[in-house]
């Protein structure tokens, strides 16, 4: 109620017309809410009357809140690293020469983005990033096209991912528009750092982390964003199309509804490491995640996961496990069911998969393809299975694997510009 009223106080009595009166009454109503802001809400639209910064956050002070992309500062780095040989590369091991930083308080809310020569962060020990894990990221890709231009892809989707990472964080909200500009500048400084080759690309990784210097468990009242990029190539070791071995194992959860398996948090990938660790050590490359007492398919590694299968019915049929809050919304598994639903060649199905289905299908001869898909891999096939002390051989490589090679060449294809579609943005 108060907030209506509040909301109700600047839409009737501010003068739209005298800049200086509406600064100086939004100031005042800034401290007023701030006062009754001591939770982490998560705002709705209206509310941004408060504020017309693009870097709009959830503290409502005035100074410092005028932020955008053409505010941004660039500092050029002086000694340039040689590139590496698109050959060599490593995921996550190389990185460009600059990085974008745009630091954030509730007291000055956000400062000028800034270009600069890639370094160490400088944080509190306290940082509430490094205690209680309040932070999130993205993932998104740069290419350099068979025209030699360089395009992101369907860098919206990561942008709208982030912001709701955001709110689930309670960080300060941003302008997801003016952040791909700054990433674009970003790119556009570092483009000699996209592989010259279509089987590499500049991976991309904004990161957001809260900078509190506080042991308190609350809301950070300090805040950065920075984005890192560095070329790679494939993420697997196996490289190329090689399928992939998985460990299904249901003693171990990644994530549970209510939670924050949708979201693209840190939190949620540390605590895999063991598992993964106890997969090597049983010869196979990934974890095929299963949840709950009737063991729901979920994600495999990192990765969304697809089963191409003939149903009982005799039909073909794609299937992905839902958006129901324990996978991550991936920008790669909506491209594929975008694509699936355009070609209309077999049934498309976003259901809960249970293992006992997968099995089954397994010992009757149904399945035709199983495979993941992810920004790092784009799409990678399936080989086999460990469940339960059993080894099943899934023929995904035997069918082709056909479908999952035409997704693979199809999102490529736009990737590196061999097809035009405005999922892939030009920077340069």
């Amino acid at each position: 109620m108060w907030v209506v009223e509040v909301r109700q106080l600047l839409l009737q009595e501010l003068d739209w017309r005298d800049e200086s009166r509406f600064i100086f009454q939004m100031h005042v109503q800034s401290v007023m809410m701030n006062k009754h802001l001591s939770t982490c809400p998560l705002l709705p639209a209206p509310l941004c009357l408060f504020v017309f910064s693009p870097f709009f956050c959830l503290s409502l002070s005035l100074p410092g809140c005028l932020c955008q992309a053409a505010d941004l500062t660039i500092e050029r780095n002086p000694v340039l690293k040689p590139k590496p040989e698109p050959s060599t590369l490593v995921f996550g091991k190389q990185f460009s020469d600059h990085m974008l930083t745009i630091s954030w308080s509730a007291a000055g809310g956000w400062e000028a983005p800034q270009i600069k020569p890639f370094q160490n962060l400088s944080l509190h020990p306290a940082s509430s990033a490094l205690h209680y894990s309040i932070e999130l990221f993205e993932g998104m890709k740069a290419f350099r096209g068979v025209d030699n231009r360089i395009r992101l892809f369907r860098p919206m989707l990561n942008m709208e991912r982030m912001y709701r990472s955001t709110e689930r964080s309670c960080l300060p909200l941003f302008d997801k528009d003016e952040l791909i500009k700054c990433i674009n500048k970003l790119v556009e400084i570092d483009q000699e750092w996209v592989p010259y080759s279509t089987d590499a690309s500049l991976y991309i990784r904004p990161t957001f982390i809260g900078t509190e210097p506080s042991l308190g468990v609350s809301r950070a009242g300090h805040a950065l964003l920075f984005v890192i990029v560095g070329p790679v190539g494939p993420y697997f070791a196996t490289g190329g199309f090689s399928p992939v071995s998985l460990l299904a194992d249901p003693r171990y959860v990644r994530a549970w509804r209510g939670g924050v398996g949708e979201y693209k948090m840190g939190g949620n990938y540390g605590p895999t490491i063991a598992v993964q660790s106890e997969a090597a050590r049983q010869k196979c490359q990934q974890v095929l995640w299963l949840y709950g007492e009737n063991e729901e398919i979920t994600e495999v590694g990192t990765m969304n996961l697809f089963i191409y299968w003939t149903t009982e019915k005799g039909e073909k049929e794609l299937v992905t496990p839902p958006l129901d809050g324990i996978i991550l919304p991936g920008v790669t598994r909506q491209s594929l069911l975008d694509l699936a639903r355009e070609w209309g060649d077999f049934k498309v199905t976003e259901r809960r998969v249970l293992m006992k289905e997968l099995i089954d299908a397994l010992d009757d001869g149904r399945i035709l393809e199983v495979f993941g898909s992810g920004t790092a891999c784009v799409v990678c096939p399936v080989g086999s299975l460990l469940y339960r002390g059993q080894t099943y051989q899934i023929p995904t490589m035997k069918n082709g694997p056909d479908l999952a090679k035409r997704f693979h060449k199809e999102l490529t294809d736009i990737q590196y510009g061999r097809t035009q579609r405005d999922w892939a943005p030009l920077i340069i």
